[in-house]
């Protein structure tokens, strides 16, 4: 695969890919590029900058993938970026070139942003994709007829069969792209005056680029303030309605299109077939139970076969830490390394078999034309919400894992309902709080059967999960009444043609959203890995030093079976006198009216490296030994826990289930909170996430404990 070249004084020319949503534009796209792609951030959205290169011939070709868009009207963030990119006023930051990808079945729809890309005088050329389909449903398109009428190159593809890409990257490198004056006259629909006005003060000199800065740059940030208002200004003197005149353009536009559309097209598609499918899978009830089906086989193969992976990932950095820690001489360096570090990285190469596969077998869904139907099948059961049909991916991705969840949110163009969704999806209750349920239903749930056919515990399961459900829906509702923003909700949903998956893409897709999260979320959670040892490894010195002393002391009188006891009752506490256990019991009073004590509380506190953590600090903390496979001792040993100021036990009914309920709703995963601010670009939002799901947490906990107390 080529490699990203090395900067040099000569740029490299920019070429810009656009297209119609699931017309083949990324195939083409990761065809030229490879692995040769990196992904960035576009300033004050969440979407993400896409570019790759091309090395052809000798010389290197910056290709930008732009997010898929019906027009240059920008209704969600990902037309904004197209219509940013291509408004461009800056003539360094504007694409030299643009492709754009036609999908040949649909030829009037692609026709439309094509015909806008030609009236704001872009050096243009039309992939028409996908005329293998073409030719099998009897459609042919007269390319010179069209050549002729739209006056920019014209090439014909089957990307997915690899044909006609040679002929992309020779237009490319022959820089074959053409600019026409204009395809309608703007100044029919805006006056001229107006535009002139617009060209005059922006140094422009293409009146449809006026028109589309006159239309949208007032809500623009990437414009100054000063720019904006200006605009503001100038539409408040006019008398034109753009909406009007957006609804004017379209009519003329389209009036061109189809009289186009007439003299270059043979023959309409029979889409009978399709339709026949469509009826089964998209049918009110079959098509619910189908895609609950493939969901359930997609989770099923994930947790069988990422587990072993994962296993041996979580094997390795063990062994790992250990090879270290003989390695090197004891001292605070290699226990950073070896409990820190190394623990970290590990926390965060353990998630890329879930991740890839994940996205993997959400790729295939994708490239078979099958997700657009779940999308269209879900929306409304979700749009009541605040949530997109898009939504319904990432939530049950949350119940394997939040992660790749939140990552696959970025599939949703609306921003607010993007956001909705990622706020939420780390409510549906993780594989990660099995272990935390498990212990602790087995605590004080009885393994009993009800009706003599429901296990009691299996019960009490179910509704935790159930909880995390009606938690998503509860808070969906609130941020859809406070979250506020223009940008209107819509579904328009491509129902694209059924076809074999694109395995090299897939593969691609997985490596590309492994790296991504290893490279950017990563980072992240290896600080606060570290910032967690730290904490609660170091504690006041003195105290440090006189349990260490005292714990030589009983270690030189000891005899060899006494030995691991005293070892585990220094551990829990040096622990309990760290900076991480002073927190502990800085924070008994906030926690003590939910049933918790310090040695809990300790356990909140470190659990937000991983919820799962929690077992394995309760365990330290009650002197358990580094054993914890066996739950029953475990068990017993919690149960065993009494609280000296009333005589009752530690673990009763009542904390318990307040401690689910916690741990069912509590922000408590760093993993979690770096993905999210990976994907929001900033710290707003995984604060939000964190206070509200604290307090949400903490409320419907005490509640709980009072109730059962």
């Amino acid at each position: 695969m080529p490699e990203s070249p090395t900067p040099s004084l000569v740029k490299s020319p920019k070429v810009a890919i656009i297209g119609n949503p699931n017309v083949g534009k990324s195939t083409i796209f990761n065809q030229l590029t490879g692995l040769s792609q990196k992904i960035g951030n576009y300033p004050g959205v969440t979407v993400d900058k896409k570019t790759g290169w091309m090395n052809y011939h000798g010389s290197s070709y910056e290709i930008i993938d732009l997010p898929g868009t019906y027009s240059l009207y920008p209704n969600s963030e990902d037309e904004i970026i197209a219509h940013r990119v291509l408004n461009e006023l800056s003539d360094e930051e504007r694409p030299e070139f643009v492709l754009m990808i036609i999908d040949s079945c649909q030829l009037s729809r692609g026709l439309f942003l094509a015909t806008q890309l030609i009236d704001l005088g872009l050096n243009l050329a039309l992939v028409l994709n996908m005329a293998d389909i073409a030719t099998r449903k009897n459609i042919a398109i007269k390319s010179f007829e069209l050549f002729k009428t739209l006056g920019v190159p014209i090439l014909s593809t089957d990307a997915r069969g690899e044909k006609g890409l040679d002929q992309i990257r020779e237009l490319i490198h022959q820089q074959n792209f053409s600019k026409k004056s204009s395809f309608i006259n703007i100044e029919e629909v805006v006056p001229a005056s107006l535009l002139n006005e617009v060209k005059s003060k922006f140094g422009l000199s293409n009146s449809y680029q006026a028109y589309q800065m006159l239309r949208f740059g007032e809500k623009d940030k990437a414009y100054s303030q000063d720019d904006r208002n200006w605009l503001k200004t100038k539409l408040a003197e006019s008398t034109i309605d753009l909406d009007k005149a957006q609804l004017e353009e379209t009519k003329i536009r389209y009036r061109q299109i189809t009289e186009i559309v007439d003299k270059a097209v043979q023959k309409t598609p029979d889409v009978s077939q399709e339709a026949g499918v469509d009826k089964i899978l998209l049918h009110p009830v079959f098509g619910y139970l189908i895609f609950a089906g493939i969901l359930l086989l997609i989770f099923q193969a994930i947790f069988a076969w990422a587990s072993v992976p994962m296993d041996l990932i979580d094997g390795f950095f063990a062994e790992l830490s250990g090879w270290v820690s003989n390695l090197l001489p004891e001292g605070p360096l290699t226990s950073l390394i070896t409990e820190g570090i190394i623990p970290g990285i590990g926390g965060v190469v353990i998630f890329i078999p879930q991740i890839a596969m994940l996205f993997g077998f959400l790729a295939i869904l994708e490239d078979t034309g099958y997700m657009s139907r779940v999308v269209f099948l879900m929306d409304r059961w979700m749009r009541p919400f605040g949530l997109h049909g898009k939504s319904i991916v990432p939530l049950v991705s949350g119940v394997a894992c939040a992660i790749p969840g939140v990552m696959a949110a970025r599939n949703i163009g609306n921003w607010k309902e993007k956001i909705i969704t990622i706020m939420v999806t780390p409510l549906m209750s993780c594989s990660a709080r099995l272990p935390v349920y498990i212990i602790l239903i087995g605590l004080v749930v009885p393994d009993e059967l009800i009706f003599g056919i429901f296990n009691l515990q299996a019960v009490a399961l179910l509704g935790l999960y159930l909880l995390g459900v009606i938690g998503v829906f509860f808070t969906a509702l609130l941020l859809k009444n406070i979250l506020k923003t223009k940008e209107k909700s819509f579904l328009m949903v491509e129902l694209p043609t059924y076809r074999a998956p694109r395995w090299f893409d897939v593969l691609l897709t997985m490596y590309t959203k492994s790296k991504t999260f290893v490279l950017e979320a990563g980072k992240v959670i290896l600080a606060i890995s570290v910032i967690l040892w730290v904490l609660a490894s170091y504690g006041p010195p003195e105290r440090m030093d006189a349990i260490r002393a005292e714990s030589e002391l009983k270690l030189a009188q000891a005899s060899p079976e006494e030995i691991p006891t005293i070892e585990n009752e220094t551990a829990s506490h040096l622990l309990e006198n760290s900076f991480i256990g002073i927190m502990g019991r800085a924070i008994e009073p906030v926690i003590k009216p939910l049933g918790y004590d310090w040695k809990i509380g300790i356990a909140l506190i470190t659990s937000f490296a991983a919820r799962e953590v929690f077992v394995s600090t309760i365990a330290t903390i009650y002197s358990i030994g580094s054993d914890t496979e066996d739950e029953l001792t475990i068990r017993e040993k919690l149960n065993q826990q009494v609280n000296p100021e009333t005589g009752e036990k530690v673990y009763n009914t009542a904390t318990a289930f307040s401690l689910m309920v916690f741990y069912a709703f509590a922000m408590q995963c760093m993993s979690t909170l770096a993905v999210v601010y990976r994907e929001t670009k900033g710290w707003k939002w995984p604060l939000i996430q964190t206070v509200y799901m604290t307090a949400l947490a903490y409320f419907s906990a005490l509640l709980v404990y009072q109730i059962l107390s």
